[in-house]
């Protein structure tokens, strides 16, 4: 893919329309889900029938599409979003959370049959581990999906995550290739499941993340290098996270190895994936080199683990960046 031009500061910013659940995440934060190893598995051991006291609670919004919308909108991006929700409390407070930051929701439909998602995030006192207790909610089909594009004004970029099936991301995939819209996936648990199926998808993708043990679910490699020079035979761009050995990128031109952004502990992970994808495809976008929109990714993925919540810590536009070791090639 050529690298985009930059933007003039009088052109209209690019449009993306973020598809996929929205959920309601709830922390809850104490010593007693510290993590007890036995042997090579840790655990988190709670007594049955006891009634304990927490020592922190948090309540925030979540979802992959929703927290990508977030940092895309702040990063002065015109950002829509797309689903089905319900009536109850989750949806609406999603809905609410996405107002607040200035994405457009006017697309969203609302049944009383749907639900949005629910998760109970047990959050370790000490170190920041996590066991996480998902209601999925309940999702609208594939023929939903399908027919809830019909009604959107086309954007320049799709960004579709976590819609519940690999049929609702094929009806996405779909419906972009035929719109001429460009796609950038980072695909959830359930869409990894069918690998055979999301790799024919993946010719109609114009930017692929995933980290490396889900590359190494689509593509033969043993370090995050390999993945992503093997991952070019599919899509112009390539992205492969490797948690704290940092990240590899290619866009079939330059070749970008990171370190961490920084050293600091981690407070809590929720979020990093969907902050660090959609903070690469916000200056990407802006006509970024490859090397830059990385750092912000890197820096952004980095603010949002320093607090309780897949939101909180997301950058706001014009964020002074701190230098960080960003090696670059060409290929």
């Amino acid at each position: 893919m050529d690298q985009p031009e930059r933007l003039l500061d009088n052109m209209k910013p690019p449009s993306v329309l973020c598809v996929g659940k929205a959920a309601q995440d709830i922390f809850l934060i104490d010593d007693e889900f510290d993590p007890h190893c036995e042997g090579d598995v840790c655990y988190t051991h709670l007594p049955l029938g006891a009634k304990l006291d927490i020592s922190q609670a948090v309540f925030a919004s979540g979802g992959n599409a929703t927290n990508v919308a977030v940092t895309l909108a702040r990063q002065g991006i015109d950002t829509r979003y797309l689903w089905a929700l319900g009536h109850d409390v989750a949806s609406i407070k999603a809905l609410q959370s996405l107002d607040e930051e200035g994405v457009d929701t006017s697309a969203v439909v609302q049944d009383l049959s749907l639900q949005a998602s629910l998760s109970t995030v047990l959050v370790a006192l000490h170190g920041g581990e996590r066991t996480i207790l998902n209601y999925k909610g309940i999702l609208p089909s594939a023929h939903d999906v399908e027919r809830m594009l019909r009604t959107v004004d086309k954007p320049d970029w799709v960004y579709p995550s976590s819609l519940g099936s690999i049929e609702s991301l094929t009806k996405v995939v779909d419906w972009a290739v035929k719109q001429d819209i460009k796609v950038m996936l980072n695909p959830a648990g359930i869409e990894l499941g069918d690998s055979q199926k999301l790799r024919s998808l993946l010719e109609d993708v114009e930017i692929l993340v995933t980290n490396k043990e889900e590359m190494q679910q689509l593509v033969e490699g043993n370090n995050i290098e390999e993945l992503v020079m093997h991952g070019l035979h599919y899509c112009p761009v390539i992205i492969v996270t490797d948690g704290r050995n940092g990240a590899c990128a290619s866009d079939g031109k330059t070749f970008v190895t990171t370190g961490l952004y920084d050293n600091l502990p981690s407070v809590e992970r929720t979020g990093a994936g969907d902050a660090f994808a959609a903070g690469f495809l916000s200056k990407w976008l802006q006509g970024h080199s490859l090397k830059e929109s990385l750092h912000f990714a890197s820096a952004n993925s980095s603010s949002v683990v320093q607090q309780i919540g897949a939101k909180a810590g997301i950058l706001e536009y014009g964020a002074e960046l701190k230098p960080m070791n960003i090696i670059e090639r060409n290929i």
